[in-house]
């Protein structure tokens, strides 16, 4: 027999009465089903298997339950922290991430840049490019377009890179690595007709992600990812092994390419060559976007198919998708050039 008098649980065993405070009875979480427990000291336990006849006897006497039961029971609850989570979670992804990535590459020194750099390139080779077909005199007229571009900056605050020409099936990018290289598409020096001052805004465009280490920012957040996703499930390989194609497809923040855009415009002005250089990007490669498009049409209409990988624009997304809109970037060039 059970009873509670005043401050104390008596338990009623034939003659004998066991007598203890309230506050010293741990007892078990309610349930929809199961049996009842309560734990008293030195490893005593009291059960009971109707449910309903504990609760109520709890109830009248006014044992309640600990807040958490009563929140853990409610789906208005259970809700309402699932949702937090989430939000939790875009919240740590979208400010949480970044802001660790740029204190995380902050302290790390810049060997790491080299190594890490030299083995994307090298994952990058096997699986994303192949060799390139500019010849090699254009290559060396890009590459002094540049260093001509860059001479009038210090040397001090110059950011190591050397430019590498590869051919990959994606159409016109450019993509800058940790440790200093940039790597410039063939298509993307057909697309602008060989034209160094355009290139120039490109190269310089990459070459401000190498001064902000954006690559880095990149490993550590995919690093970050890593770690959680191992805990939940065990594995975290995948997550690594996307790293060169995520810098390989220029997949930077906005931040990160606003950033780059700053600081290429820097360049643009200090060579005294016209930001519009880089409008003249949007504008070829808005014109190639068209003409694919409608030749992606006519070959779906004369089929009776639609490409699901989106067509013509499926290059353009892969090379661009993360960068702010052109709108904004022509409007960003247009009005940059120095007074």
């Amino acid at each position: 027999m059970l009873r509670v008098h005043q401050s104390s649980l008596q338990v009623l065993l034939g003659a004998a009465t066991l007598e203890v405070p309230l506050s010293r009875v741990k007892w078990s979480e309610r349930t929809r089903y199961g049996r009842r427990s309560a734990h008293l000291p030195d490893q005593a336990v009291l059960q009971c298997d109707d449910p309903v006849a504990w609760d109520a006897w709890r109830q009248a006497h006014g044992i309640t339950d600990p807040a958490i039961v009563a929140i853990q029971q409610s789906w208005a609850w259970a809700i309402g922290f699932a949702i937090g989570l989430v939000l939790l979670l875009a919240a740590a992804y979208q400010w949480g991430l970044p802001a660790l990535a740029k204190g995380m590459v902050a302290i790390t020194p810049y060997s790491m840049d080299d190594k890490f750099g030299n083995l994307v390139l090298a994952r990058i080779d096997e699986e994303l490019v192949q060799p390139s077909e500019i010849p090699s005199a254009k290559q060396d007229a890009i590459r002094l377009a540049f260093e001509q571009a860059l001479a009038v900056q210090k040397p001090t605050e110059l950011t190591p890179w050397r430019l590498e020409f590869r051919k990959w099936k994606l159409g016109p990018n450019a993509f800058a690595l940790p440790g200093g290289t940039v790597v410039l598409t063939d298509d993307m020096v057909d697309l602008v007709e060989g034209d160094t001052r355009v290139l120039v805004a490109v190269l310089g465009h990459e070459l401000g992600h190498l001064h902000h280490r954006h690559g880095m920012r990149v490993l550590v957040t995919v690093s970050a990812i890593g770690v959680v996703t191992s805990v939940l499930w065990g594995d975290f390989s995948w997550a690594l092994a996307t790293v060169p194609t995520w810098l390989a497809k220029a997949d930077y923040s906005r931040n990160a390419e606003r950033e780059a855009d700053a600081y290429a415009l820097d360049v643009l002005n200090a060579a005294g060559i016209p930001p519009s250089a880089m409008v003249t990007l949007f504008d070829k490669l808005k014109a190639k976007r068209e003409a694919e498009s409608k030749k992606g049409r006519a070959k779906d209409k004369e089929n009776g198919t639609r490409d699901k990988e989106g067509g013509a624009d499926h290059w353009l997304a892969i090379a661009f998708s993360s960068h702010p809109g052109d709108a904004e970037r022509i409007a960003f060039f247009q009005g940059g050039a120095r007074k």
